[in-house]
């Protein structure tokens, strides 16, 4: 008897804290947690020469999955509704850095609020997808030439004050973040191919013309120095091989001397003689490929691959043209994150500061994508209890 009743007091139990504690979107959280482990165990590695480093990481990680949890409790409408006024709030803490901002390392890009300091860049990496999907959805779709100008308009605004910083990885990430929405909301073909074509031609003109355009004395508009620095290293690392490109050029030897199945875990040679710059943040990449080879990249990937198409698989079916849309940008702004830096990891885009997803150390990276997978996770939620709800609804 005593054993009947205890499984149906813990069922009790269960069934009053399951809507606090069954937020989380399955699949997603399986690719989530594989990240997250690989991360561990590399960061341990990797960091083993810099005291708290891993359990700060652990400590970021976990952070990252409560602002998950507490995210994916609040209702997409309610999302919805806050859109606006977060967005209005980042413009003009991005105007107070403008004008107050601290100045560190020859960029000004924090705001000292008394008691402690915030980089209001990392807020629009969600606030402008969040505006703009709003936007569309407000207008029921872009369907006019001023639809497009005001979109555009919220979108070149705070790129431009992140650039003015300067900090081209931010400014790149919160771009192509509304980019996304406005591709999903129906961006004409024809000017995706025409600025493809602009950025295939220029890598062209790059190539053919590197030597010329990295000339010393050599101004490239729209572009600080320090900039087109990385662009001409990136095209030649062995113009400065102990010093502009002493950092790509080991990030690349520690990839390739991976092989195929890696040296081992904590046996890379690159990594614990500290050869690789930033190992622990930016080019983690770099160490976990030494010691994982091509084999655990592959690996790697697989989980970043079914984590971003679960994230998109999320936006196919969310109830809302908005929550489509944000759905939709989230996923591919993950994307964005790993592409862009497992490209400068690997000498194939220019070293811009992106950390890889969950893996780099770094709390403001982590917190930011913890917001995004929250809302995620708030999608998936109203998608289920759509479902459920129109299932029992024909059963009835």
């Amino acid at each position: 008897m005593a054993s009947e009743i205890i499984p149906r007091g813990w069922r009790g139990i269960w069934l009053r804290i399951q809507p606090w504690v069954a937020v989380f979107d399955g699949p997603f959280m399986l690719f989530f947690l594989g990240i997250a482990f690989l991360s561990t165990i590399t960061l341990y590695s990797a960091g083993n020469d810099f005291d708290g480093r891993f359990v700060g990481h652990i400590r970021n990680l976990s952070i990252a999955v409560l602002i998950m949890w507490l995210v994916a409790h609040i209702p997409p409408v309610m999302i919805h509704r806050v859109a606006v006024p977060l967005f209005v709030i980042g413009v003009l803490l991005l105007l107070a850095v403008a004008l107050f901002g601290d100045v560190s390392k020859g960029a000004r890009r924090w705001l000292n609020i008394g008691i402690t300091r915030i980089q209001p860049s990392e807020l629009m990496k969600i606030a402008m997808p969040m505006m703009l999907a709003w936007l569309v959805h407000r207008v029921e779709g872009l369907r006019s030439i001023q639809h497009w100008l005001v979109a555009v308009l919220l979108l070149m605004v705070p790129t431009a004050f992140i650039l003015a910083q300067p900090d081209l990885g931010t400014a790149i990430l919160v771009f192509s973040a509304g980019l996304f929405v406005l591709f999903f909301a129906g961006l004409p073909w024809r000017l995706v191919l025409v600025a493809l074509g602009i950025a295939v031609l220029g890598v062209l003109l790059l190539i053919v013309f590197g030597d010329a355009a990295c000339a010393d004395g050599v101004n490239w508009p729209g572009l600080r120095e320090y900039q087109r620095q990385r662009v001409c290293t990136l095209l030649d690392p062995m113009r400065d091989p102990l010093g502009k490109g002493f950092h790509i050029i080991q990030s690349i030897i520690a990839v390739g001397s991976g092989g195929v199945f890696g040296k081992g875990w904590m046996q890379g040679t690159q990594t614990h003689l500290e050869f690789i710059p930033e190992r622990t943040t930016d080019f983690l990449f770099a160490a976990y490929s030494e010691e994982f080879g091509l084999l655990g990249n592959l690996l790697l990937l697989s989980l970043y691959a079914g984590l971003i198409l679960r994230g998109l698989w999320i936006a196919i079916g969310a109830p809302t043209l908005f929550s489509r849309l944000l759905a939709g940008a989230i996923s591919l702004t993950i994307f964005n994150y790993a592409f862009v830096n497992m490209g400068m990891v690997t000498g194939v885009l220019p070293v811009v500061g992106v950390p890889l997803p969950w893996m780099s150390y770094g709390g403001t990276a982590m917190v930011t994508l913890g917001f995004g997978a929250g809302i995620l996770m708030s999608i998936a939620r109203t998608r289920s209890q759509t479902v459920q709800g129109f299932v029992l609804q024909r059963s009835s």
